[in-house]
Order: C-alpha cells, then sequence, then structure tokens
C-alpha cells in the first residue's frame, strides 16, 4: 500500500464528553481512541498516515508520539475543512483513507476490503456503510433504484423519508487523491458553517464519478463515540472482540463475562483466566497459566506455568512457575524468578527475588535484592524508609529470615545467615551467621545448621 495514505480527523471539541481531557483521549479497553484507529491503519499496512488535531493539542501528539505526523486545525469548521488542513501532507499518495477518531473500533480487514474495494472498482469514493435499527443522528446512505449511492444526507437536513432510512454512514472513506483535494475546495458552508465532508458524494455522484461502498465485518466496528454513554458502549463490544479472540486461541475463560482484559494483552495458549480477573495495559501472560479468581495483573509479564489467585501484579516480571497470592501485591519494578513462591497478605516492591525464595505469608519485601532459596518467615519486613530516603536491603542465597524479623536498611544478610524470630537487624550479618535479639546480636556462625527450617 504504498500508494495510500491516512488521515485521522481527531480535531472535534469533543463537548458532550463533558471532560477537560481531549475526546480522542478517552480510553477504550486500555487504549486512547485515537491510538486503536492508529493500530488499525497500521494493522491494514498504511505506514503514512497524519492526524489532524486542534491547536494546542499536545497531549494527542505525547499519546501517539511520532508513529504518525500532525497537522492542526486552528478554527473547527466540519469534516471538509479538516480535511483540507492535510493537503499536502503526503504529496505521493494517489488514495487517501479518511478516518474518525471516535470511531475506535474499526478493523485492519474492513481496512483493507475497503481499499481493495476502491482501486479495483475505480471509484473516486468508497465508504464503509452498515443498517442499523435506530440510525439516531448519523447521516443516512441514499441509493438510486439501481441501488447506486446518490448522497449522504445528514441527519439535520433530512426529510421523512431519508430520515426513514436504515443505512448510515460509517465515517470511515478511501478516496482517489487526485480528485479529492480540488473537490474540497468547491465544498459550500452548511447551515451551520461547516464544510461536510459527505457532501462529496453528492458532488461526485452529479460528474458520473463513481461511488462503491463496503460493509464491515462486524456492524459494532462502526460505533461512534460522543459522549460516556457511548464510550461505555465501545469498551464492552471491544471487550467483547478480546474475549472472544482469547478464547478462540486456545485460552479458557470458565466465566468470560466477568473477565476484563485490555487491548494490547496477550494470553499463552491453554492459560486460564477465571472469574472477576482484570488484565491490563501491555500484560504478557505465558502459557499454562491460571489468573484469578478476583486477579488484577496490571502492565506485568508472567512466565509460563504461573499462577496469581486473589492478588494484583503491576509493573512487574514473574519468572515461570511462580505462585502468588491469594491476597497479595506486587508492586511495579519488581522481578520474581523461576519457582518463587508468594502467599497470603505479602507485599513486595521494586525488589528482586531469586529463584525459589519463598515468602509465605504476612510480610513486606520493599527496596531489597533476594537470592535463591530464601525463606522469608511471617511478619518479616524490610525497613527500607528512614523518613527521608528510601535504602536497599541484600539478602545472601539460602538465607533465613526468621519471623517477625526487622531488616533495618541500608543492610546485608549474608549467604546462608539466620535471622531469628523478633530480631531488629540493624548491622549487616555475615555468611553462615546466626543473629538474634533486638537489636540483633550474632551468636555463633553456621546459621544453616543452627536454625530449624519450617
Amino acid at each position: 500500500m504504498n500508494n495510500l495514505a491516512a488521515v485521522v480527523l481527531a480535531a472535534g471539541l469533543g463537548t458532550r464528553m463533558k471532560s477537560r481531557v481531549p475526546k480522542v483521549l478517552h480510553r477504550v479497553c486500555g487504549r486512547e481512541m485515537i491510538a486503536l484507529v492508529v493500530d488499525a491503519i497500521e494493522g491494514a499496512g498504511i505506514e503514512d498516515t497524519v492526524a489532524v488535531v486542534r491547536a494546542g493539542s499536545e497531549a494527542v501528539q505525547q499519546a501517539l508520539g511520532g508513529r504518525i505526523g500532525y497537522v492542526e486545525q486552528s478554527n473547527p469548521s466540519g469534516t471538509g475543512h479538516a480535511l483540507l488542513q492535510a493537503k499536502g501532507s503526503s504529496p505521493s499518495a494517489t488514495h487517501i483513507a479518511v478516518l474518525s477518531a471516535d470511531v475506535p473500533l474499526v478493523t485492519p480487514a474492513t481496512l483493507r476490503r475497503l481499499v481493495e474495494r476502491h482501486i479495483e472498482s475505480g471509484a473516486v469514493i468508497t465508504l464503509v456503510t452498515i443498517e442499523v435499527e435506530s440510525p439516531g443522528d448519523l447521516g443516512r446512505v441514499i441509493r438510486g433504484q439501481d441501488g447506486s449511492i446518490t448522497s449522504i444526507v445528514e441527519h439535520d437536513v433530512a426529510d421523512e423519508v431519508e430520515l426513514a432510512v436504515n443505512e448510515i454512514n460509517g465515517g470511515v472513506y478511501c478516496f482517489r487523491a487526485q480528485w479529492l483535494w480540488p473537490h474540497l475546495d468547491e465544498l459550500s458552508p452548511a447551515a451551520n458553517g461547516e464544510l461536510r465532508l459527505t457532501d462529496l458524494v453528492a458532488m461526485a455522484v452529479t460528474e458520473d464519478e463513481r461511488v462503491e461502498s463496503v460493509r464491515p465485518q462486524e456492524p459494532e466496528e462502526l460505533q461512534g463515540v460522543n459522549d460516556r454513554v457511548q464510550l461505555a458502549s465501545a469498551e464492552a463490544s471491544l471487550r467483547d472482540r478480546i474475549r472472544h479472540d482469547c478464547m478462540m486461541s486456545g485460552v479458557t475463560m470458565p466465566d468470560p463475562a466477568s473477565v476484563y482484559i485490555d487491548a494490547q494483552v496477550e494470553i499463552g495458549q491453554d492459560s486460564v483466566v477465571m472469574p472477576n480477573t482484570h488484565v491490563k495495559g501491555a500484560s504478557k501472560i505465558g502459557r499454562d497459566c491460571t489468573l484469578g479468581p478476583n486477579t488484577v495483573v496490571d502492565d506485568s509479564t508472567i512466565g509460563d506455568g504461573s499462577s496469581v489467585f486473589a492478588s494484583v501484579v503491576r509493573g512487574s516480571i514473574l519468572d515461570s512457575g511462580v505462585n502468588v497470592g491469594p491476597f497479595s501485591h506486587v508492586r511495579a519494578g519488581s522481578r520474581l524468578a523461576s519457582g518463587v513462591r508468594i502467599g497470603s497478605h505479602a507485599e513486595i516492591k521494586s525488589s528482586r527475588l531469586g529463584q525459589g525464595t519463598k515468602s509465605s505469608h504476612f510480610s513486606y519485601i520493599g527496596d531489597a535484592d533476594v537470592g535463591a532459596n530464601v525463606n522469608i518467615g511471617a511478619g518479616a519486613v524490610t525497613c527500607n524508609y528512614d523518613g527521608t530516603a528510601k535504602h536497599r536491603t541484600t539478602i545472601g542465597d539460602g538465607a533465613f529470615i526468621g519471623s517477625d524479623s526487622m531488616l533495618v536498611a541500608p543492610i546485608t544478610v549474608g549467604r546462608g545467615a539466620a535471622t531469628g524470630a523478633g530480631s531488629v537487624v540493624t548491622k549487616d550479618v555475615p555468611a553462615d551467621a546466626l543473629v538474634v535479639g533486638a537489636p540483633a546480636r550474632e551468636i555463633g556462625k553456621g546459621g544453616k545448621t543452627k536454625r530449624t527450617n519450617k
């Protein structure tokens, strides 16, 4: 599709959203609406895209970065005026796809079909249409007796006969560039002063040019979002699509309706997502995992064969065979190596836990580097904050941290060392030493042999 460019119309005021956030940045399944549209464009193989944004829309540009180009519409005056701002942005393109940023559910497959029909038919305009039971305030697609499109009539100027038409315009088009740009200059303002892109259809028909249409794969693709109710409806539709695609790719969901999965999530084959589970952000879940019930995984990577039960994992990496929960919280910046077990009511924050380490109940591990095969007893706490700054704790391989131990950072507990129950450790503990008391004192070497590891 090297001869094709796309324009995303994203300069609307969005007053019905009643929000300080630009409408196109409201999220559907964890993804900004405009980002979903750009995802679909890129998925269809279109590499040259520009968005028409309002002046002062730096937030939109920050959300998408350098993926696309931007032009400003300083004084929004309708869709035709918006598209006109992109004139000259893609001079080598022979065809221009045009999409609205508030129609976020269109798929790459539908865009590919649109472009293919447009090019094969030789049309100057091809649009995506659908028949609906209640068209509401959407533009009606008017056809002649031979079934060809003759015009698109907006709701505010339609008569009773036209209002009875159920075929609506989805706001997704493909134009022949050589025809489009000069005809945009010829648009006349509507009664409200706007230049309407839809008026191009009647102009093409008057000139005996061909106008074609395609239908989307699913009617939900053309849902527009103008207020919070429509935003929730779009979210529900996309959520259904995501769950369906996951299950068809080999993921089990005993109760799909209670599961929430964001648009960027990846879940491996033979994993199970139990009821009331939320998988958010750009999370990647491996094969043979079990999530939930009652679990949140946000922007995290979960390795093969791991389970997270009734717990929260955010911004972290769990390697293979890790078990978390119930009622635990793995906070951002943590990494749990393979075979780690985090039991009930434990919190892990900005810490690395080595292979086979266990923290089974009621512990806090914050700003810590924990080695392999460490046993952390119930009630153990790394005291990482002195009221001014955070400090790190280092625990060597095979160490044993007794119940209710307080490790006052910065501190190092050596390889194979042990702390007795209730110890308050304020100084580094040598390898294989056993320390007890408050403050803890060393009572001998051979920590491994002096403790009872249960």
